[in-house]
């Protein structure tokens, strides 16, 4: 595995998607809810990087044959 975590935290997405930090957070702990009812463990404040890229893309990295 890389030196990048699997989680991403809420002040590298609100850089990433161009948010304030607040946003972010509010962003994560709608899809840990989502997350949550899934049956998934979630940890507050942060969030899976695959499952940001299904949720933004609508697609799996893995599924199209590539490596994350």
């Amino acid at each position: 595995m890389d030196n990048q975590s699997i989680y991403i935290t809420a002040s590298e997405l609100a850089q990433v998607m161009g948010v304030s930090n607040g946003h972010a957070y509010k962003l994560i702990r709608e899809m840990n809810t989502e997350l949550k009812k899934q049956g998934y463990l979630t940890i507050a404040g942060k969030l899976p990087r695959a499952y940001l890229k299904k949720c933004l893309y609508g697609f799996s990295t893995a599924a199209e044959g590539g490596a994350e």
